[in-house]
């Protein structure tokens, strides 16, 4: 499994000031999308996320987004490395996506862009 680059996710309050900071900084343009109730800027390789609490402690338990080249195939390296995939393969706004417990308790999303 290659990794095609890494994305840091950060909960934010105010998803409109936080988005203007981070497309400064990067020169890149926010893509933005919503799901299940959060809003979500990614903008360079930064993904920011704003809603309700209870939604973003869950998220904020995910580390960073790991972009690969097919999320079967990562489903297929993770498990037959001793990491358990909690949640996925399921389509995204941008592809398809998992979550994954590595064996040392990390916990990672990985996405690729392949249509679900």
């Amino acid at each position: 499994m290659e990794i095609l680059g890494t994305t840091l996710r950060i909960c934010v309050d105010d998803l409109e000031t936080s988005a203007a900071f981070y497309e400064r900084l990067t020169g890149a343009t926010p893509l933005r999308f919503e799901r299940g109730g959060v809003s979500v800027a990614a903008v360079g390789c930064f993904l920011l996320m704003s809603g309700p609490e209870a939604e973003l402690e869950v998220l904020r338990k995910v580390s960073a987004t790991i972009a690969v080249e097919d999320v079967e195939a990562a489903y297929a390296t993770l498990t037959g490395n001793g990491a358990q995939v909690i949640a996925g393969p399921v389509p995204t706004p941008a592809g398809r996506n998992l979550i994954a417990v590595h064996p040392d308790g990390s916990v990672f999303e990985y996405v690729d862009r392949k249509a679900g």
